[in-house]
């Protein structure tokens, strides 16, 4: 399942790290609607806003549906039929999407029909491992090319910061029977985990409790696009996307994620597994929250003596082809020491 996400780029630089190609070969930035109620965060739950993109032909029924919007949409899809007054009557959880169900349950057969298919953005997403000493979480996302050091640059440059990473859904519109504000929600597609993501998992799939679940997520700009061209990509296609990625790396980071009110980069800082927590300050230390405090302008975030600090990090990367551990290593000046840690 997908429980929590971050996503800590300021909404200017949102809208540059999901450039595109329109049909036409055009290199494109999608735009924002309702842009100013973006709110970045290190620790997104469900019930809370996050940005996703989708076709501009959702909005604008003579726009060409290759065309990107970005949109601040609430987590937790509320289905178009749903007749109560308050949406937070919805009697069932909806966060998450199986995809082996997205095609009969009433919740989301509509809206996919219908091709309301969007691509939820994140820096990544959360999950927890099962200890003895409580549940230590983890943060997975993409590998990470060394250009992302420079977080992009000003101007129209090419953006060459933090790859985001973009996660299938499902999007609706509700209005209030009385009249009102239209509502928009979406909920996260997720598929059976893959073998990387099981080991995290991996206590409680031998203690019986059943297949873990990650998100589907779309790798590269051609699934993007397939995804959201809903005019021309029909839903029997589309969900030929929707299935489980290799592609991804984690590392364990503090506890201090598991309480949704702690939003600040510590969230998603790697630690080392087993260190003192009193460790004294390095340079390395300096480079990994600097790069975590400069990501973006406006994001909540505490002063850096505020915040703990770090020696070393750990991160899991199932093949040795993926760069994500050597650059995090540059980051936090760790270059000449052996490679990351891999699971045994």
């Amino acid at each position: 399942m997908c429980g929590r996400t971050a996503c800590s780029l300021a909404a200017d630089n949102l809208r540059r790290a999901c450039a595109y190609r329109d049909r036409r070969g055009q290199h494109r930035q999608p735009e924002w609607v309702r842009g100013e109620r973006y709110q970045p965060s290190y620790n997104k739950g469900p019930q809370s806003s996050g940005p996703v993109l989708l076709s501009r032909r959702h909005l604008h029924q003579d726009a060409d549906s290759s065309e990107r919007v970005l949109m601040d949409m609430r987590w937790g899809l509320v289905p178009s039929w749903f007749k109560q007054d308050n949406p937070s009557k919805l009697q069932f959880k909806t966060s998450n999407c199986r995809s082996d169900t997205m095609l009969s349950k009433s919740s989301y057969k509509g809206a996919l029909l219908k091709g309301k298919r969007c691509v939820v953005l994140a820096d990544g997403f959360y999950e927890w491992q099962q200890q003895s000493g409580g549940k230590q979480p983890y943060f997975i996302y993409f590998p990470q090319t060394k250009d992302a050091m420079d977080k992009g640059m000003e101007g129209d440059e090419e953006w060459k910061g933090w790859r985001l990473l973009t996660m299938a859904g499902i999007f609706d519109c509700w209005e209030p029977p009385a009249g009102g504000e239209m509502l928009y929600t979406y909920t996260i597609i997720t598929v059976d985990a893959s073998k990387d993501v099981s080991f995290i998992h991996h206590r409680q799939v031998r203690a019986g409790k059943g297949v873990t679940e990650m998100p589907a997520i779309l790798d590269g700009d051609e699934a993007i696009r397939k995804w959201l061209d809903f005019a021309e990509v029909p839903t029997q296609e589309a969900v030929k996307l929707i299935k489980p990625t290799e592609n991804i790396v984690f590392h364990p980071v503090s506890t201090f994620v598991n309480n949704i009110r702690n939003n600040a980069p510590e969230c998603v800082a790697p630690i080392e597994l087993g260190a003192k927590k009193e460790v004294k300050a390095t340079p390395s230390n300096k480079v990994m929250l600097g790069w975590l405090k400069s990501s973006q302008e406006g994001s909540p975030q505490k002063k850096e003596n505020d915040l703990p600090k770090w020696t070393s990090q750990f991160i899991h990367s199932p093949s040795p082809k993926k760069t994500s551990a050597d650059v995090l290593q540059q980051w936090l000046g760790k270059q000449g020491q052996p490679a990351a840690k891999k699971r045994k």
